[in-house]
C-alpha cells in the first residue's frame, strides 16, 4: 500500500493540498476522509471543490443531509457517515450510483462505514497537530489509487 504524508501549517497549506489532489483524482475516484471532530475534513473538501470550480462558500458538512452534491468543472458527491447507525443506514443512502460515476466521492467519517466502501479508493487520515496545523496521511488502495497517491508525493512537494 502506497502511503504519503502532507503537513500543512496554515489553512493556505491546506489549499495547496486540496488543489494538489484535484489536479490528480481521475474521474470516479472514491476518497475517504477519517479523523476526529474538527480534524478539517470539510476544510479540504472545500479546498478540493475550489480547485475544481465550486464556490468554497456552497461546501458545507452534510452531517444532516447526508449527502450534498457540487457542480463546477467536475461533480463532487460529498457524503458524510457520522450520524448514521450502522452499514445499513449507509447503504440506503444508494452509495453505489455515486461510487460508479464519473464524479468524485468524498465520504467524511469513512471509517464508520469501511465495509461498505470500494476496494479501490484513495484515504486520508487527518490528524490535528496544532492550532492551525494538519497531517494529512494518504494511503492508496488498490493498484490505481496507489499510482495516484505515488504522483501526488512528487506533485505536492513545497
Amino acid at each position: 500500500m502506497t502511503s504519503f504524508v502532507f503537513e500543512a501549517s496554515s489553512e493556505a497549506d491546506t489549499d495547496r493540498f486540496g488543489a494538489a489532489l484535484a489536479a490528480l483524482l481521475p474521474p470516479g475516484t472514491i476518497v475517504a476522509l477519517c479523523g476526529t471532530l474538527g480534524a478539517g475534513k470539510t476544510r479540504l473538501v472545500q479546498a478540493i471543490a475550489a480547485a475544481c470550480g465550486i464556490d468554497r462558500e456552497d461546501v458545507v458538512s452534510p452531517t444532516f443531509v447526508l449527502c450534498q452534491r457540487y457542480q463546477g468543472d467536475r461533480t463532487i458527491y460529498h457524503l458524510d457517515a457520522y450520524r448514521l447507525r450502522d452499514d445499513d443506514e449507509f447503504r440506503e443512502l444508494g452509495p453505489e450510483e455515486f461510487f460508479e460515476s464519473s464524479g468524485l466521492t468524498i465520504v467524511e467519517w469513512a471509517d464508520k462505514v469501511a465495509d461498505c466502501l470500494p476496494d479501490e479508493r484513495i484515504e486520508i487520515v487527518i490528524e490535528v497537530t496544532g492550532a492551525t496545523e494538519r497531517r494529512f496521511t494518504v494511503r492508496g488502495i488498490g493498484q490505481p489509487c496507489e499510482d495516484i497517491v505515488a504522483s501526488l508525493s512528487i506533485s505536492s512537494r513545497p
